[in-house]
């Protein structure tokens, strides 16, 4: 029961592209390129977001005490500690940059052949989707909009 409130209010606070990632739908559907181009626009226009050149996210080393902001680009990864951080995506509501954020990103230790995190995080709400490190913790503050 908890899980389905918890899935529930993930879904809600979630832009609608990454709705469909989490419930699978779409996932076997045969779209041509150009239109599922025009599908995503469309989703966000709907949704009234806008993608984001970077985002800034804050870590924190929970043994050292220290936290720090990571500031990334689309595409880029950095490492922080032993663990290494990759932004994939980052989205805001185009009316209010400075209200909201969503950033798909990968988190993984240096080395290891899975991610510990892989998916959505959003800033006002971190504990929906967080990471769950013995060491580190890692959440979105903001996208860059410059």
């Amino acid at each position: 029961m908890i899980r389905a409130l918890v899935l529930t209010l993930m879904l809600a606070a979630v832009p609608a592209v990454a709705q469909d990632m989490l419930t699978g739908e779409g996932a076997d559907a045969e779209v041509p390129a150009t239109e599922g181009l025009g599908d995503v626009q469309q989703a966000q226009e709907s949704d009234g977001l806008a993608e984001a050149p970077g985002a800034v996210l804050r870590g924190l080393d929970k043994v050292a005490g220290i936290s720090s902001d990571i500031t990334l680009s689309v595409g880029q990864s950095v490492d922080f500690g032993h663990i290494t951080v990759t932004l994939k995506e980052c989205r805001y509501p185009a009316d209010d940059p400075s209200s909201n954020a969503y950033a798909y990103v990968i988190i993984a230790d240096q080395g290891a052949a899975q991610p510990d995190f892989e998916g959505w995080m959003i800033a006002d709400s971190p504990a929906l989707s967080a990471l769950d490190h013995q060491r580190y913790d890692v959440w979105v503050m903001r996208c860059k909009t410059e």
